[in-house]
């Protein structure tokens, strides 16, 4: 054995959530997806998927699965963190995610595979699972977000100034009146605009505004982009992307479609005080979805670090590891 992998083997009996395996998988269109496994060969299959759209995987999410019990895949979405050519929107919608997890699970040669992911990445394990119900041994979902318009509209027209009245104004003040009968569509449209001078404040006001929502006790409650800093967040460039475009889903398909999900048992782990995707969305996707249960976080947001949140994601994943 060559003395770089006898490191690599060292390395991870040091550390047991170091990467099994990791590297570029060509799905097509000119994308290469960033994939990763820990844990286990032989362990229970599971893939995780990351929020946004836009973000993409972290260190700490491979903690998530207890390496001794699970083989997980962690995967950059198109575009997204190590994924190449970073920020690309080109070919890159649900229907393109959902066949990029299939090439993986391929890759695999997992015959099922429990899913999960929290706000977009509930989106997503949902989608799939709606359209791959066979390959799903189990969901566990945290924040569940169906990517309809509506959930988006009551964030930001009635959550944002009933909790942030403030806030509120600023996000709206940032647009020209013209634009403020409806903010939402606004934002997109000079998000995705070409010029820096139109995307890069409209992104700024939009990632900060969402921050605000997402912390259960924000640091900061008003808009201030004279003091922004550092790079331009990435997030908001697909964010806008999907959201422009319903997630590239017929309106209320998740819903609609909640059927195909009966004998597939899911744990949906909601905070109590998650503005951004509050818990009547999860108890109301529960009640079509036979097999799944809701576990209230009190105490908590949206955030998967609130107090609490980790812990249940955790359980909900275990748990269902018993089940397979």
């Amino acid at each position: 054995m060559a003395p770089d992998a006898d490191a690599g083997k060292a390395a991870r009996r040091a550390d047991p959530f170091a990467p099994l395996t990791s590297e570029w998988l060509d799905v097509g269109d000119g994308h290469n997806l960033h994939v990763e496994s820990v844990g286990r060969e032989g362990g229970v299959p599971a893939v995780y998927l990351h929020g946004g759209p836009g973000s993409g995987c972290q260190p700490d999410h491979r903690r998530l699965f207890d390496p001794e019990r699970f083989h997980a895949v962690l995967f950059d979405q198109r575009g997204c963190g190590r994924s190449r050519p970073k920020g690309s929107r080109d070919h890159n919608t649900t229907p393109h995610l959902i066949a990029d997890m299939e090439k993986i699970r391929e890759r695999f040669g997992f015959a099922r595979w429990m899913v999960a992911g929290g706000s977009w990445g509930a989106t997503l394990a949902l989608a799939y699972a709606e359209a791959h119900p066979e390959r799903v041994s189990g969901l566990a979902l945290r924040a569940t977000f169906l990517g309809t318009a509506e959930e988006l509209e009551d964030v930001f027209l009635r959550a944002l100034p009933r909790f942030y009245p403030g806030l509120s104004e600023d996000f709206l003040n940032f647009l020209p009146e013209h634009e403020r009968a409806t903010p939402v569509a606004a934002y997109y449209r000079r998000i995705l605009d070409p010029d820096a001078a139109v995307h890069a404040p409209a992104a700024r006001a939009w990632h900060d505004t969402e921050r605000t929502l997402s912390e259960h006790t924000p640091k900061q409650t008003r808009l201030d982009l004279a003091k922004a800093s550092g790079a331009l967040p990435s997030t908001p460039f697909m964010e806008a992307h999907y959201f422009a475009n319903d997630c590239f889903m017929r309106p209320h398909q998740l819903m609609d479609e909640a059927g195909k999900l009966a004998g597939i048992p899911g744990i949906l782990v909601q905070g109590r005080y998650d503005l951004l995707c509050p818990p009547a969305t999860s108890h109301a996707l529960a009640a079509r979805w036979p097999g799944s249960e809701v576990r209230i976080v009190d105490g908590a947001g949206h955030i998967l670090y609130d107090p609490g949140i980790r812990n249940a994601v955790m359980k909900a994943i275990a748990d269902l590891a018993t089940r397979q």
